[in-house]
């Protein structure tokens, strides 16, 4: 008999958290790396938030916080949804978790039993499927296609939709691709929840990179489009990504009362509140200055259509131009079944990726692991002159193979 859960032996180790050290390890070894593999703003924390804690200390916050986040910040994150978003959501139904991530955990744990279905668009962030599985349900993928962007087309999640649904996790913009849904296409695939045998189907939006869109793309969350899923969506978003607080770990989300308190009932028993610091902190970044946002867009965006210009500028490779996020999701299907300088074979992205970091010494991850290849995913959240280095590498790679 294991002494371990079945549920652990399930669990696959982060594939992003597995490079990425291997980078940082070669990197200690001596070897020239540029890693591009961690979702993670390369700029700092705005001064305005790193103000705040201060203050916060100073004050004495330091004490046990209410399980679902301090009164300031639950009523902060209910104005910052009703300014942005348009959604009318009570403070009392908005909870903070210690990141997102806890609040996603934490939401399958409260809400899957064994042979519950949560259908997952691929590709996807790594640690859905695995969450979804450790709390019993059963992960459903549903495939999305380069040629359409890499978003879940209605008939699609019809198809997918049985009786045992609970779920629909959408991400937009999105980690790993960076495809962002228009309103109208958003509009497509909240129609079908909408269908009379569909009702029994919740919504679980990660809109954790909201503020990362660029050119004239206008955002929109799902109860935005179709107001009748208020009574049957989780709206997630973070601090992370959008005000450079990754090491903070705040995640919020609201939702129907009866999930908030399922919600409140196990973060009681798993971490009880999140930071107290670090959450003043965060009323101060939702309700104060925001003249950083449009810094962060201006110097992804240039970072992007850098990486995606170099990148189909590399023999076997044909990268789209992603809405939002900081990622691209290059196809590399036409270096399948090449051949490397030393005559490894690359008959998988993963091998692909495996030998990028050892001739060349460029960290990203392989497609596969967020559920679908023979892709890669590059993050440019990292400054112009590493970016254009990494790249030069890539294209020396890729035309050295035969």
């Amino acid at each position: 008999m294991s002494f371990l859960a079945g549920a652990v032996t399930r669990v696959k180790p982060s594939a992003t958290m597995v490079l990425t050290q291997r980078a940082r390890d070669l990197k200690n070894s001596g070897r020239d790396i540029i890693s591009l593999s961690v979702g993670e703003p390369d700029f700092d924390t705005p001064d305005h938030i790193k103000e705040a804690a201060i203050a916060a200390i100073k004050r004495g916050e330091t004490k046990y916080p209410p399980v679902l986040g301090i009164v300031p910040l639950r009523e902060a994150i209910a104005a910052k949804f009703k300014r942005e978003n348009g959604l009318d959501y009570k403070a009392s139904q908005t909870i903070v978790g210690t990141g997102g991530k806890q609040i996603l955990f934490n939401t399958f744990l409260a809400t899957c039993d064994k042979g519950d279905e949560v259908i997952i668009p691929a590709p996807y962030w790594v640690s859905y499927p695995d969450m979804v599985t450790i709390a019993g349900g059963t992960p459903v993928i549903v495939p999305t296609k380069l040629e359409k962007n890499f978003k879940l087309q209605p008939e699609d999640l019809q198809r997918a939709i049985t009786p045992r649904t609970k779920w629909l996790l959408l991400n937009s913009p999105s980690n790993p691709t960076g495809a962002a849904y228009t309103r109208d296409e958003l509009k497509a695939v909240t129609d079908v929840l909408m269908r009379p045998e569909n009702r029994h189907v919740w919504v679980l939006t990660d809109d954790i990179y909201e503020h990362l869109t660029y050119g004239d793309f206008k955002f929109f969350t799902p109860c935005q489009v179709e107001p009748g899923l208020m009574d049957r969506t989780l709206t997630l978003n973070g601090m992370s990504k959008s005000y450079a607080m990754t090491g903070w770990r705040i995640g919020y989300a609201a939702g129907p009362d009866v999930l908030i308190k399922a919600l409140d009932l196990l973060h009681g028993q798993q971490t009880s509140g999140a930071c107290t610091i670090a959450q003043w902190a965060s009323v101060q970044a939702l309700n104060g200055p925001q003249d950083h946002l449009p810094m962060f867009r201006k110097a992804f965006e240039e970072r992007r259509d850098l990486v995606v210009s170099m990148l189909n500028q590399a023999k076997y490779i044909k990268c789209p131009l992603p809405e939002g996020a900081f990622y691209v999701y290059p196809d590399c299907s036409e270096a399948i079944g090449k051949k490397t300088q030393k005559g490894k074979v690359i008959s998988t992205d993963e091998d692909f990726i495996t030998e990028l970091l050892d001739q060349e010494g460029v960290a990203v991850v392989h497609g596969s692991a967020f559920g679908q290849g023979p892709n890669f995913r590059i993050s440019y959240a990292a400054s112009t002159k590493l970016l254009e280095d990494a790249c030069s590498r890539i294209q020396k790679f890729t035309a050295s193979l035969v």
